[in-house]
């Protein structure tokens, strides 16, 4: 049996249900060494991709691909030069999973704020004198600021808000008035919002130059912040913000993405103090992997019949 649709990495199965229904023969890969995907991809219209993305050299070996869905909002991972020489349409699902990230960057938010990690390992080491030792943040009054202002940003926007935080953003494509609507200060650059803030919270999507938060970005950042990411690792120079806990330039962060996934445990992040890693978890609650996985299961079924 020929595969119609390749899934490169497991979804819900209401997004394969939903596939086979249409009609669609899927395939479910077993891992995403090349070898594994080879005979699928020989016969593959569509492929399903989440954060390994798809190569060139896997594109080239699918002859009759006409459309690649990455499940969820970044497509960064996918050879898109190499599908668009092709005239493949690489497609994804925006917004499917955005209250569920939106909510894990509060998670990490507070849990920094809160010093919550470090508060669970006192506890069960008998090191209940903590409590005098460290002092938590109260986020009330303080400066939430977001880089960008796309769906999930909009909702962090509203639960800072909450917690009666000012709220300030930067972004290229939402106009400010919007901004302004939404009780959002809009600010010209990311270092007019270093300025500005005590959390800065990382909502869009890499750029050619190498990391937006640099050593020298992380340096303009307020004395004592907090960065969160959920968007991308590429966003983060790593090494540069292990340094900056390591000095104490930071209070804390919290990455929930990675430049490298797995990142190798080896690597920068792990020996940095104050710092909550979290496995690329944001957008994988139980709503949200079944919304996704119909959106891109929908994705395909359009761009097949199209």
């Amino acid at each position: 049996m020929t595969t119609d649709v390749l899934v490169v990495q497991p979804i819900d199965a209401t997004g394969v249900a939903a596939l086979r229904d249409a009609g669609l023969t899927v395939h479910v890969a077993a891992d995403t060494r090349l070898d594994t995907l080879r005979p699928h991809l020989a016969t593959a219209r569509a492929a399903i991709v989440r954060n390994e993305g798809l190569s060139g050299e896997a594109i080239a070996l699918a002859p009759c691909l006409r459309v690649i869905v990455a499940h969820g909002t970044g497509t960064d991972r996918v050879d898109r030069a190499a599908a668009a020489a092709r005239g493949i349409a690489v497609r994804n699902t925006p917004g499917a999973n955005a209250r569920s990230v939106a909510e894990h960057a509060l998670a990490l938010i507070l849990a920094c704020a809160k010093r919550i990690p470090d508060g669970d390992r006192a506890v069960r080491t008998g090191d209940f004198a903590l409590r005098d030792r460290v002092r938590a943040t109260e986020l009330s009054g303080l400066t939430l600021g977001l880089v960008g202002f796309g769906r999930i940003a909009r909702l962090v926007a509203g639960y800072g808000h909450a917690l009666g935080m000012r709220v300030c953003a930067v972004s290229a494509a939402a106009p400010d008035a919007e901004m302004t609507a939404a009780g959002v200060e809009p600010l010209p650059d990311p270092d007019a919002l270093c300025v500005r803030s005590d959390v800065v919270s990382l909502h869009t999507v890499p750029r050619p130059g190498g990391p937006l938060f640099d050593a020298e970005r992380l340096a303009r950042m307020r004395r004592g912040a907090v960065l969160v990411n959920t968007a991308r690792g590429a966003l983060v120079d790593e090494a540069a913000l292990a340094a900056a806990l390591r000095s104490g330039h930071l209070s804390a962060a919290a990455v929930d993405v990675f430049a490298i996934e797995p990142p190798a445990t080896d690597g920068p992040l792990f020996a940095a103090p104050n710092l909550i890693l979290s496995p690329h978890l944001g957008g994988s609650t139980a709503a949200a992997l079944t919304r996704t996985a119909r959106a891109a299961a929908d994705a395909v079924i359009e761009a097949l019949r199209g």
